[in-house]
């Protein structure tokens, strides 16, 4: 098993990554200093393939497990959703001392932080991501979020993690098109802070999507890695954390304009990065081979570099809308090169709507 610390003072937290280490959460659990009760929330899917092997772990460990769960999909990363959580978690007798254990992708993580982050003021929370994306992104940071008609992730908070623990096992379960999806976000890391890792994948990438275990691995600890570098630096999206979001600008309006129905939030996001790099060239600061570099990797893991039938008009405005607009100037994170980017703001709309335009048919 590798492990990784994610230093945030008292809010430090491990993560844990291996595999077939689903058995041993009662374990971690006992080690951590929370009370007996535990809420277990995840979905249908997930709960059939893994539920009662992690009730086991948890509760051969001595604690008092409850469950609930939720729809599968982003579209129920919601506050009526989050409303119903609340009442099994009042059902359950939750109190300070109680855990949320999350045991799903991204939307589980995200909503059952959520519940964990405002439920009394706070309780203590545990993810257990069963997603390429979770495992890399979302369960490690404290972004906690859902969703509103007008856009992705506008009421949340950061609420940090006791502990995170990736299996690797749970990936062997995920459809195809969710496991690609999920390796975007492992490719941003590439894109936007480590050259060399960029290289790993393009050489390894066989290895890592027929989910070889010491590629995987290594490329899970490496994606944790540079995201808790980042988090460390700039918990709070002050400043740096905000270059963990590259592709994600158009990625989340393209998200937002189709109703969460269309993309996978990965597809998405490697169509943002597309966007972005393309941005970036127009503004003189990307070659056309760094262009192609983005666009040869991100085709190469089977991921979508055009969209086709959405409004262009729809994702100028679904921008407008993006968490990281400041005084109504939308931000983008830019490359400079393989493995360094920036944030920029005010870039023309004639370029973006360029852009678009490009590699976006209405």
């Amino acid at each position: 098993m590798e492990k990784l610390r994610v230093d945030l003072g008292e809010r430090s937290y491990d993560i844990k990554i291996g595999e077939d280490i689903l058995a041993n959460l009662g374990q971690y659990l006992s080690e951590l200093e929370i009370g007996k009760k535990v809420l277990i929330i995840s979905n249908p899917l997930v709960d059939s393939l893994y539920g009662a092997e992690v009730e086991k772990a948890i509760s051969e460990a001595g604690f008092e497990v409850e469950k609930a769960l939720i729809p599968d999909g982003e579209k129920y990363k919601s506050l009526d959703t989050a409303k119903d959580l609340y009442d099994e978690a009042v059902a359950a007798g939750l109190d300070r001392t109680s855990s949320i254990v999350a045991l799903g992708g991204g939307v589980v993580g995200d909503i059952a932080g959520f519940i964990a982050a405002s439920f009394m003021r706070g309780i203590n929370f545990i993810q257990v991501p069963t997603t390429v994306l979770a495992q890399v992104d979302s369960s490690v940071g404290g972004k906690v979020a859902v969703n509103h008609p007008q856009g992705k992730n506008l009421i949340g908070d950061f609420y940090q993690p006791q502990l995170v623990v990736a299996d690797k096992k749970v990936l062997h379960t995920l459809e195809e098109r969710e496991l690609k999806a999920g390796l975007a976000e492992v490719i941003k890391y590439g894109f936007i802070w480590d050259e060399e890792f960029f290289s790993f994948l393009k050489d390894k990438r066989e290895e890592v999507m027929n989910l070889d275990t010491q590629a995987v691995i290594k490329a899970i600890k490496t994606s944790c890695a540079i995201k808790a570098e980042v988090v460390e630096e700039d918990e709070t999206e002050q400043g740096l954390r905000a270059i963990l979001n590259y592709g994600h600008t158009i990625g989340h309006a393209l998200e937002a304009v189709t109703n969460y129905d269309c993309y996978r939030h990965g597809e998405a996001v490697a169509i943002g990065m597309v966007a972005a790099a393309r941005i970036a060239h127009k503004l003189d600061m990307l070659t056309v081979k760094e262009v192609k570099e983005h666009e040869e990797l991100i085709s190469d893991f089977g991921l979508p570099i055009r969209f086709e039938g959405v409004d262009h008009d729809q994702i100028i405005n679904a921008l407008t809308k993006d968490k990281k607009v400041e005084d109504g100037v939308i931000r983008f994170i830019l490359a400079e090169k393989i493995g360094k980017v920036k944030i920029l703001s005010d870039i023309p709309e004639a370029i973006i709507r360029e852009v678009l335009a490009e590699i976006g048919g209405e």
